[in-house]
């Protein structure tokens, strides 16, 4: 099947010149084509082709896209999609003044999901998730990450991980499965960390690799969470297993969480909302995507992650929804691009690069090429 998509308004796309990602002001490097159509074979881009030249040209179907814009296939790199219950109460407790933190410490937060997720079976879950991933897919979503970490148990966790595995089996998207067992700790091992992080290390991950069930490793670095060299013990079975690692890290504290993940080559450190200026330094020197999160700081009302000084630092800059049930319900990839613009200072060309080459770039996916 030959598809021509005839006449846009503009080809936009992320020429890296070969690199696959971009660096700093490159982010405001795009190519814009106009007078130009797409011809299309078997879902495979094929040509870009002058319109003049368009009189010879053979095809089966044709796409009028007069007055449209084509870019490149959004990807979404931060998500927390599979989850049950809700979290609502959880924004009038703010409202009233509670932080995040505290919301955690008095048993919201990420364990009231768990608490949902244990009690929800597969087929719900599975339910739940199939309207949430077309929703991205609406707004051109053609790779999306999900990651696990609302079970934080053996059964529980591989019960996300292969509802992740059932929705890219149903869509036609490439959705990418991340295991964040090291989201928090459960109530149970409150008392014996020691003890969660070999279930972890010890059980779960090994079975993870065992059924290729996810292909990175996240954790979050925080007071409230994770230690840095509790996340390093993590990071180590993740290795062996042959998991790419990324981490959640200077969300609320900056305890050293970005020297744990530049010490393991993280492909992305996610969050950075009160990242230090010795750290821009060291992640703008590093090959880690930096993947900012605006629609946490909107619905936390908190710091926005300093996206103008890590580009002018020359930092790999990603964007991302980080769409879970407490502190960013929010799927609106236009609402995200709003706030990068308006709160974070970023130009609509570093956007479209972060959201798309350097999203990939944060997934490891990007000097690969996707059939759609």
């Amino acid at each position: 099947m030959i598809t021509l998509l005839f006449n846009p308004a503009q080809i936009i796309t992320v020429n890296t010149k070969g690199k696959n990602f971009k660096r700093g002001s490159e982010l405001s490097d795009l190519d814009v084509l106009r007078d130009h159509s797409i011809l299309v074979e078997d879902g495979i881009i094929k040509k870009l082709i002058k319109n003049k030249l368009l009189k010879d040209t053979k095809f089966d179907t044709r796409i009028d896209l007069t007055n449209k814009v084509v870019l490149p296939g959004l990807v979404e790199c931060h998500t927390h999609l599979v989850f049950a219950g809700t979290r609502s109460d959880e924004f009038s407790m703010r409202l009233a003044g509670k932080s995040y933190e505290e919301i955690a410490k008095s048993g919201g937060g990420i364990n009231s999901t768990v608490k949902a997720v244990r009690e929800c079976s597969f087929e719900d879950l599975l339910k739940l998730a199939m309207p949430r991933v077309q929703k991205f897919i609406d707004q051109g979503v053609t790779t999306l990450e999900i990651k696990s970490g609302y079970g934080l148990s053996f059964y529980d966790e591989i019960k996300i991980l292969q509802v992740i595995k059932e929705l890219n089996a149903i869509f036609a998207i490439d959705i990418k499965a991340t295991f964040l067992g090291a989201h928090t700790f459960p109530p149970e091992y409150k008392n014996d960390k020691n003890q969660y992080i070999k279930i972890l290390t010890k059980e779960i991950m090994p079975y993870i690799a065992e059924k290729k069930l996810a292909t990175a490793c996240d954790a979050f670095c925080e007071k409230t969470a994770f230690s840095p060299a509790q996340v390093e013990e993590i990071f180590i079975a993740a290795k062996e297993n042959n998991l790419t690692i990324k981490l959640h890290t200077d969300q609320f504290n900056s305890i050293g969480g970005i020297d744990s993940a530049l010490k393991f080559d993280a492909k992305s450190v996610d969050h950075l909302e009160v990242i230090n200026e010795g750290n821009i330094e060291k992640v703008a020197e590093s090959n880690s995507t930096a993947v900012l999160l605006p629609g946490v700081s909107f619905s936390l009302q908190y710091n926005y992650a300093p996206a103008r000084e890590l580009i002018n630092k020359n930092a790999i800059v990603a964007l991302a929804t980080d769409y879970n049930p407490g502190s960013s319900h929010i799927n609106n990839i236009s609402l995200i691009w709003g706030l990068a613009a308006l709160k974070m200072g970023m130009s609509i060309e570093e956007i479209i690069s972060a959201y798309t080459i350097n999203s990939a770039k944060a997934l490891n996916i990007s000097e690969k090429s996707w059939k759609h």
